[in-house]
């Protein structure tokens, strides 16, 4: 059974209905949202609740850039994503200078914001899922080395005697490898098994 950490998103806008469309995008991905509209709650809410990322509007009069600098203070590794209903460059520097991981521009549209969160959860290692997280990994190193030393799906599965099937779930990450299985691997790759965890 995979090890389950839910992303945890506090939403900080004045906005109501910004507030509403970001919470209805991000538990729509299955992750937490807790939503406050008032920036000097935002510090309250970190202490009390897990949040392992922010999405903080920023708009000049909202208090929150002031919120952001409070934030930074209470949590140096919070993952902040500023938002502003005002195009400024002056703003977007002095977001990025309190560290913010990226800043966008209102309206937001979905496919936006998502692309960000899970830029941020990459980048950043707020994992989600640590099983498909290492599964993915492990993955992409396969299908890395089977490139680097020019062998087919097919041809991997003659050396090993696996299915293509297999091996190809395995390399996307849709598949967890047996003991047994990563030691074929690894032999036919001209590996160590060990070479599959390195820095992980």
């Amino acid at each position: 059974m995979a090890s389950q950490q839910i992303l945890n998103v506090l939403v900080v806008d004045r906005e109501m209905e910004a507030q509403q469309a970001l919470k209805e995008v991000l538990t729509g991905e299955g992750w937490g949202v807790v939503c406050v509209s008032d920036p000097a709650q935002a510090c309250e809410e970190l202490r009390t609740h897990r949040i392992q990322l922010a999405i903080l509007d920023v708009s000049p009069g909202t208090g929150g850039r002031e919120a952001l600098a409070a934030l930074r203070a209470l949590d140096r590794d919070l993952c902040v994503i500023a938002t502003s209903s005002t195009a400024s460059v002056e703003l977007a520097v002095e977001t990025m200078k309190h560290q913010a991981f990226h800043f966008l521009q209102k309206p937001i549209e979905p496919e936006e914001v998502l692309a960000v969160v899970k830029e941020a959860i990459r980048d950043r290692g707020l994992v989600v899922d640590l099983e498909s997280r290492l599964n993915g990994e492990i993955g992409s190193r396969i299908r890395s080395r089977r490139h680097e030393v020019g062998l087919t799906l097919k041809q991997l599965a003659n050396r090993t005697g696996l299915s293509v099937s297999l091996i190809s779930q395995i390399e996307l990450g849709k598949s967890a490898a047996s003991m047994s299985t990563m030691y074929k691997l690894a032999a036919a790759l001209g590996v160590k098994m060990s070479w599959f965890f390195e820095t992980l």
